[in-house]
C-alpha cells in the first residue's frame, strides 16, 4: 500500500473525489503542513497553525498510479490560487502536494511543469510542493462528511477565484 497527501480547498470534496478512484482504498481528512501538534478544526480556522486541509490517500499502486492520481488532483481545483478555492479563502485552502517519497517528488513536480507548459490556465501555477510531514487526522464528524449525511459533493474548487481558466 502507498500514501498520497493532498491539498486542494476544501477537504470534504477532495475526499469525496479520491474515494470514488478504484484502487483508493482509504482516505481521511485532515491537517497537515504546519507547526502545531494536534490542532483542531478551529485552530487550523484562524490561519494561524500553519496547516493545510488536506486529504491522506493510502492507494493501491498497482491499481491507480500516483500520476494518475496527481491528474485527479489538478482537475479538482484551480491549481493558481494562493490560499483560496472558491469561496473559501486562507492560508488553510491552499494547493498543495504533500511527498512520501523521493519519487513522488520527482512526479509532482514533473506534473506541475507540464501544466503549467500546457497553457491551461492564465496565471501560474501556485500549488507547492512538499515532503508530507506529521498528519493529524480531522475530527470524526469531518470523515466522509457527504457520505455520512446523503448529500452530493457540494464544496471543492468550483467558484469565483476558479474562473479564470484559459484555452
Amino acid at each position: 500500500m502507498a500514501k498520497a497527501t493532498f491539498a486542494a480547498g476544501c477537504f470534504w470534496g477532495v475526499e469525496s473525489a479520491f474515494a470514488q478512484v478504484n484502487g483508493v482504498v482509504a482516505t481521511t481528512v485532515g491537517y497537515t503542513g504546519g507547526p502545531t501538534a494536534a490542532p483542531s478544526y478551529e485552530q487550523v480556522c484562524t490561519g494561524r497553525t500553519g496547516h493545510a486541509e488536506a486529504v491522506e490517500l493510502d492507494y493501491d499502486s498497482a491499481v491507480v498510479t500516483y500520476e494518475q492520481l496527481l491528474d485527479l488532483f489538478w482537475e479538482l481545483h484551480d491549481p493558481t490560487q494562493m490560499n483560496r478555492q472558491g469561496w473559501d479563502v486562507g492560508t488553510q485552502y491552499r494547493s498543495a502536494i504533500f511527498t512520501h517519497t523521493p519519487e513522488q517528488a520527482a512526479a509532482a513536480r514533473a506534473s506541475r511543469a507540464a501544466l503549467e507548459k500546457s497553457g491551461a490556465h492564465n496565471r501560474p501555477i501556485a500549488t507547492e510542493i512538499v515532503a508530507a510531514g506529521p498528519f493529524h487526522p480531522a475530527e470524526d464528524y469531518h470523515q466522509r462528511y457527504f457520505e455520512k449525511r446523503g448529500i452530493a459533493p457540494a464544496c471543492h474548487a468550483r467558484g469565483p477565484a476558479a474562473g479564470e481558466r484559459g484555452r
